[in-house]
């Protein structure tokens, strides 16, 4: 499947991340859509985007008993996204019956991937707040292998952890990875980041990348940037 940079779309409107997907003449970056955006727009976002060649990672993490999120994903899948996810915390079961509603007649699905720990959660916060006693290391990797016990194709995590969840699900298992901030940038809301490259030398499959890329006076040249940090 390769190594990708993603942008997180993170706009409120269609007209915001048209206008911004519009800057890129020569690339057709990877995005993100996540739930501001998805939510304000409903699934037309997903089918005007998608003709403008870009693949499309639709961030919804869903989380619930095991036939919602199939009768979810069915729905999804006919959106012809190419990634999409489910919180690992809802269980083996839920995952599979996911990848149920995800695949279709065919034979074929979107990508599909499980969230282990957001990388807005630290270790002190996960004991305190969702009173998760173990590691958070330890948390991130149990989770990871029941991602893979339910066949989906990778987690969500951070590129901290990105190493050793390849150390215990193979290098086939793909580690998509938020939480990506330049040296010199800010972290935001994100507690536990690195940068392109250090994601790369980490064992990232692919990056997603929001503020430092949207936000930006030159959103193009930092894009490049991190192609060059992550792939080149």
């Amino acid at each position: 499947m390769g190594k990708d940079v993603i942008i997180a779309c993170d706009f409120s409107s269609k007209v915001e991340v048209v206008d911004f997907l519009s800057i890129f003449t020569e690339e057709k970056p990877y995005v993100k859509i996540g739930m501001e955006l998805f939510y304000g727009e409903g699934p037309d976002i997903v089918k005007h985007i998608k003709p403008m060649g870009h693949k499309i990672f639709l961030d919804l993490k869903l989380h619930d008993i095991p036939n919602t999120v199939m009768q979810a994903m069915k729905v999804l899948s006919d959106l012809n996204i190419d990634m999409c996810n489910v919180h690992a915390a809802g269980t083996i079961s839920m995952m599979e019956a996911a990848i149920k509603g995800l695949t279709r007649a065919d034979g074929s699905r979107p990508i599909l991937i499980g969230v282990t720990q957001l990388t807005s959660t630290d270790e002190a916060r996960m004991h305190k707040e969702i009173l998760i006693d173990k590691p958070l290391d330890e948390v991130v990797l149990h989770y990871a292998k029941n991602v893979k016990a339910a066949g989906l194709d990778g987690v969500v995590c951070s590129p901290l952890e990105a190493g050793q969840v390849h150390q215990v699900c193979g290098n086939d298992f793909l580690t998509i990875t938020p939480g990506i901030r330049f040296a010199e940038g800010s972290v935001g809301d994100q507690v536990r980041v690195t940068t392109p490259a250090k994601a790369k030398e980490m064992g990232s499959d692919y990056i997603v990348v929001g503020r430092p890329i949207t936000s930006a006076k030159n959103p193009i040249e930092v894009y490049r940037k991190c192609l060059e940090e992550f792939i080149d």
